[in-house]
């Protein structure tokens, strides 16, 4: 079957005629048809980020001074893919957070990545439960579960929520060492968050991915406050 190659159409002085008598007719000004077509809704980097979060995190704002500091470090490291294009976050350091249930955690990651975009920085980024991740990666008919590991552990920012909260068992450790491993050895910035305490990590994840958290990430213990009870309190 042939296709023609159709040069574009302009509109001639006697189509606009009558697009402006059915306009009159119709009683609409055809200055605001006008105005609506060629002055589309502006959509900023900013607001591409936001409707790609959670509806509860789309306002998140980071303020604790070492993930301010990791955003920091991420943004300098920044690389631009050709002359005069955007800076694109392609390798950097990692940042475990940890703390009691409530302790705004969640809210700071998502506030990091909104403080990266805010500097004028792009992202491809992912955000996971450590639950769910584990879940789309075991093995099951109809789904390359390496493939989807490979996705994961290549994109450039990636946020592991809740680590320590899924099942211990062999394979989640395994899952979890090669995941880490992979993100360690090509310096790719890394958000994770746990309720467990830093001591109690080893015990969860195993020596393997532990030294490899130890190696690759900054630690930041939050306060024991549960932050959700203290606003309902309040």
């Amino acid at each position: 079957m042939r296709t023609r190659n159709r040069e574009p159409q302009t509109l001639g002085e006697g189509t606009l005629d009558r697009m402006a008598r059915i306009l009159a007719a119709r009683n609409i000004d055809p200055a605001v048809v006008t105005a609506l077509v060629d002055e589309p809704e502006p959509f900023s980097p900013l607001d591409a980020l936001s409707a790609g979060m959670p509806p509860r995190y789309q306002a998140a704002v980071a303020d604790h001074p070492q993930v301010l500091a990791w955003a920091r470090a991420v943004a300098e490291v920044a690389v631009a893919p050709s002359p005069g294009a955007r800076r694109q976050v392609t390798t950097g350091p990692s940042l475990l957070m940890a703390g009691v249930v409530g302790a705004g955690k969640t809210h700071q990651a998502y506030g990091a990545v909104r403080r990266l975009v805010q500097s004028g920085v792009g992202v491809r980024w992912r955000a996971t439960t450590a639950a769910d991740l584990y879940a789309d990666l075991r093995p099951r008919p109809g789904v390359d579960s390496e493939r989807e590991l490979a996705a994961v552990g290549r994109c450039p920012l990636l946020i592991i929520d809740d680590l320590g909260a899924a099942k211990a068992s062999e394979w989640v450790e395994e899952v979890t060492y090669r995941l880490i491993n992979r993100r360690y050895n090509h310096m790719l910035p890394t958000l994770i968050t746990t309720n467990l305490a830093i001591k109690d990590l080893r015990a969860y994840l195993g020596d393997r991915v532990t030294s490899r958290l130890a190696q690759m990430t900054t630690r930041v213990e939050f306060e024991p406050v549960d932050r959700r009870r203290h606003r309902t309190a309040a």
